[in-house]
């Protein structure tokens, strides 16, 4: 009794395989990018960060700002990502007045999936506004 009961059910495993691995499989991918997402802004909002602390230093210009900014990017494995600061030069900015230093990068061009699935248009961005330190 035992074996015709086995015998019938020897698909089975092969159908509730086929209606559970495409979920498993959506979800391991959705977890991926979403760390992927998560991991990028991070490095993002420090690079913006770094770019900042330079920014309003006496003789600060654009460029070394950027450089910096693209250092430490190219560092967490973040490239292609835009670079603004305001003003431009920050140098421009007296005593005690705002830089912005903003990061941007598309998802697209970092997701370490061929075609991200959930956040494809998706834009990220970092903004850091510290005041400027220089002798009044």
């Amino acid at each position: 009794m035992y074996r015709s009961c086995r015998k019938k059910r020897l698909g089975v495993a092969a159908v509730e395989f086929a209606v559970v691995a495409p979920l498993f499989f959506l979800l391991l991918l959705g977890m991926i990018e979403i760390g992927r997402m998560v991991m990028v802004q991070q490095i993002i909002t420090n690079a913006s960060r770094e770019g900042a602390r330079i920014g309003v230093l006496d003789g600060a210009t654009t460029a070394n700002v950027v450089n910096t900014v693209n250092s430490f990017l190219n560092g967490g494995g973040v490239g292609s990502a835009t670079v603004t600061v305001t003003p431009d030069p920050p140098s421009d900015a007296g005593f005690d007045e705002p830089v912005t230093v903003t990061v941007r990068v598309p998802f697209s061009q970092v997701s370490w999936l061929p075609t991200p699935m959930f956040l494809g248009d998706v834009q990220l961005a970092a903004v850091t506004t510290m005041r400027r330190e220089t002798a009044q």
